[in-house]
């Protein structure tokens, strides 16, 4: 198996340190407002690193972190008139829905960052005494040029750092970041030696990986948005205090809109609720791991309407086989498809293998060929079992009689759409108008976008 590592800039071979045992930590969320697709990609993308870790036979250990303390959440919380720790576990309920929506595994541990004050403090001390963080006004400060090498993760120079904290007047040096701030009024803090305060973002996930995985573990994942100054930061701190920290470093995508990553200051958000109510959660799933994990997935509704139609006609496919064969149980999957995952998680190339089955299974079908569409359809089911997306898996479940009868709606509508294209290419008007009207009559609303013709039910269900 190869992985491509941010901090070598390459794809290299992945060895854990520990034979059969893999220990991986991924960035979670900061909870300060509902998750929208592009939170929670992190965690489709890394579930499959997981699930195809343990379908390979390793034992995995997987921790990602709440972070319930920050600035964001703080000034939130205020600007609301509530309680900063309701505010976080309101929000921390909201991610854990939508993970949970989307078929991603319960992590081993989900430590949250109030929890492991005491970790911060020790960790912070150890940078103290090695003479690589100070105190100043009642914060503590990382002294970044006491690190040479500071910088290797993100390629930046380190006379070009900006850690975008602002001036601090306790710094002795702008490029310097913040390791503990000190206690400000109305604000949470706890007792330290340098007096109270809370904890800096960066140190809180050094402190947490290292609680749960040691001083050295296998993988440290997350956003590329990430990767500077938070992950840069991350790997300072570990050195600074003497330990070797994470052997390899994964970053995903973002999801963009128009080009730009999403994110609550663009405006162009699109919360998982909301999603949820034009797709199906396992369509929605399939969708956010279907890009290869390190591109940028483009989000726009064609796209999420055409990943909802290629994951309805794979399950579509194994219904078939159920219905006219029988019980269709998980088989294995195909060498080119454990090929591609091996290949730094190449799930666009595994699942052109899934759907090459699917052809292959559905005309076998059509042939009267049984046991070949079984077979096929056994090695679906394992596939799409390591991608978290198994149509047959009991959590996916839905094809009860509303959806069955949506999907003939939808067949049945599409056609009728192009039969009023084909009387409007002919500027046949009343033809046109006719299967307007008659769609209308059924209850069903078509509307001219720039993407074509989209429909919906008058009740507000889209297709």
């Amino acid at each position: 198996m190869r992985l491509h590592d941010t901090l070598s800039g390459g794809v290299r071979d992945f060895v854990p340190l520990r034979p059969g045992h893999v220990s991986i930590y991924l960035c979670g969320a900061t909870v300060q407002g509902l998750p929208h697709i592009g939170h929670v990609r992190s965690g489709v993308a890394f579930d499959v690193l997981r699930r195809w870790l343990t379908a390979k036979g390793f034992d995995v250990a997987f921790i990602r972190n709440v972070t319930d303390i920050d600035d964001k959440i703080l000034i939130k919380a205020a600007d609301a008139g509530r309680p900063w720790w309701e505010w976080a576990a309101t929000y921390e309920r909201a991610f854990s829905a939508a993970y949970d929506a989307l078929g991603v595994l319960p992590p081993s541990a989900e430590p949250r960052a109030t929890g492991h004050i005491t970790q911060m403090v020790e960790l912070i001390q150890r940078m103290i005494d090695r003479g690589h963080a100070y105190t100043g006004n009642g914060d503590v400060y990382f002294d970044v040029a006491t690190l040479p090498a500071y910088g290797k993760l993100s390629g930046h120079r380190i006379d070009d750092v900006h850690q975008g904290e602002g001036v601090a007047t306790g710094k002795r040096d702008q490029r310097d970041f913040t390791l503990w701030k000190g206690a400000k009024p109305g604000e949470p803090s706890w007792p330290t030696p340098w007096g109270r305060g809370r904890p800096g973002w960066h140190t809180e996930c050094v402190a947490m990986c290292e609680a749960y995985l040691g001083a050295e573990f296998d993988i440290h994942a997350g956003g590329m948005d990430l990767v500077f100054p938070h992950h840069e930061n991350e790997i300072a701190q570990a050195e600074a205090a003497g330990d070797g920290f994470a052997q390899y470093w994964l970053h995903n995508g973002w999801v963009t809109m128009g080009g730009e990553k999403m994110s609550k200051s663009l405006g162009n958000v699109l919360a998982i609720p909301a999603v949820l109510q034009r797709v199906r959660a396992a369509e929605l799933r399939y969708y956010l791991g279907s890009a290869h994990y390190r591109s940028m997935l483009e989000f726009s509704e064609n796209a999420l309407q055409d990943a909802a139609k290629a994951y309805t006609g794979i399950e579509d496919f194994l219904h078939r086989v159920r219905i006219r064969v029988g019980a269709v149980v998980p088989g294995e999957w195909t060498p080119k498809f454990g090929a591609a995952l091996d290949d730094d998680l190449a799930v666009p190339i595994a699942l052109s293998e899934v759907h090459a089955a699917r052809a292959e299974g559905n005309r076998a079908l059509d042939a009267g060929d049984h046991d070949t569409a079984l077979s096929h359809a056994m090695s679906i089911r394992a596939m799409m079992g390591i991608l978290g997306a198994d149509p047959l898996d009991e959590r996916w479940e839905s094809r009860d009689e509303t959806s069955a009868a949506l999907a003939a709606v939808d067949v049945l509508v599409h056609a009728e759409v192009r039969r009023r294209g084909e009387a409007r290419a002919r500027r046949d008007w009343a033809e046109a108008d006719a299967i307007r009207d008659r769609l209308k009559e059924a209850g069903i609303e078509v509307t001219d976008t720039a993407d074509g013709p989209q429909w919906s039910l008058l009740d507000g269900t889209d297709k």
